[in-house]
């Protein structure tokens, strides 16, 4: 089981994302902007639709607005949710260089890939590319790992990716995973280097957190082309290796679902405003729990002593009277932090 230290940092996170997907939710779609390209191209498809969607100006909006939650995930929750499990970070590396020998081997592997002259084999590739490190002459491209943490004498950098990557862009993902590797390899020659590419759900799957990489890999010819099986991480698989635990995709989404309802602005809305921690204090200190926000109900459960030291302290006053989230739904870390030393 995730601790509740990692439980209470990934909560926020899903009140941030709920909150900002909330604040663009397109409730009237009569100030949707004009798009008559969609609109025009949808008419053929007017007796697919007719049974599932009555307003094409709303299903425009909806549309935009999913794609928009789309890219709130891939580019904030699914990245910061794999930092807090792995106590990882995301890291740019630049200015890195590799041996003529290394930069040569990269380049056979992935010509030999392609032209399917080799299949790939991690063992087989990590055994061309780690040997010969020296001299450093070749400057790489720059590059970043989304999840990056080391520990003991091993390196791990994870490249998160969506759910159904273009097939496009597997020959250059290879690329770069095979350049990183071996400068990783170079700036920590007596550690294990490891890279992988995480895929956060399968969408194939009929279980929410199961996954079949077989059928995965048949998503494209290109996919199997270029990578193996043992560079991937996906789904259930992908959340266990960061957290080190089992079943931590299932942990997940519990904490999502267990926010993620019908009454999520409205519980947000109550514990946002200050005077409710007084006036209905113990309905405060449940809904506190139930969003798993252990450390606000620290301070509002000592919410007393809190007041009768702000009576000779006017910033710890002010401090008092903020709300938990800022604007766009972003957890006021600062407040909660100085609050807490004056507890101490």
């Amino acid at each position: 089981m995730l601790d509740n230290s990692k439980v209470e940092k990934i909560s926020i996170e899903v009140i941030k994302t709920l909150y900002s997907r909330f604040e663009n939710f397109p409730e009237d779609a009569s100030k949707n902007r004009n798009q008559p390209f969609h609109t025009a191209f949808l008419k053929a498809f007017s007796d697919k639709l007719e049974d599932k969607i009555n307003d094409i100006p709303v299903f425009i909006s909806l549309a935009s607005w999913f794609h928009g939650l789309n890219t709130t995930l891939g580019q904030g929750f699914f990245e910061k949710t794999a930092h807090i499990l792995s106590d990882g970070i995301k890291k740019e590396f630049a200015g890195l260089k590799i041996s003529q020998k290394q930069q040569t081997a990269i380049a056979d592997i992935i010509s030999d890939l392609k032209n399917a002259v080799q299949k790939p084999n991690l063992l087989r590739e990590n055994e061309l590319i780690f040997k010969n490190r020296t001299p450093l002459i070749k400057d790489i491209p720059n590059f970043s790992a989304d999840c990056y943490f080391e520990e003991g004498n091993k390196i791990v950098a994870i490249e998160l990716k969506t759910v159904k990557p273009n097939s496009a862009i597997f020959r250059s993902e290879k690329e770069k995973v095979l350049y990183g590797k071996a400068s990783l390899k170079n700036l920590y020659p007596s550690k294990e280097t490891l890279f992988y590419i995480g895929f956060p759900f399968d969408p194939q799957s009929d279980t929410p957190t199961g996954y079949d990489k077989s059928s995965y890999f048949n998503y494209s010819v290109e996919f199997k082309k270029f990578f193996e099986p043992n560079e991937v991480l996906l789904s259930g698989e992908l959340w266990d290796f960061l957290s080190g635990e089992s079943e931590t995709m299932e942990q997940l989404l519990s904490i999502i679902n267990t926010i993620s309802t019908t009454q999520f602005k409205e519980k947000y809305d109550f514990l946002n405003n200050p005077a409710n921690v007084d006036a209905q204090p113990e309905e405060y200190l449940k809904r506190l729990l139930e969003w798993n926000l252990f450390g606000e109900h620290y301070l509002a459960e000592n919410s007393q002593r809190l007041k009768r030291a702000s009576a000779t302290d006017t910033r710890l006053e002010r401090l008092l009277n903020q709300p938990i989230f800022r604007g766009g739904g972003e957890y006021n870390s600062d407040r909660y932090l100085r609050l807490k030393d004056a507890l101490v």
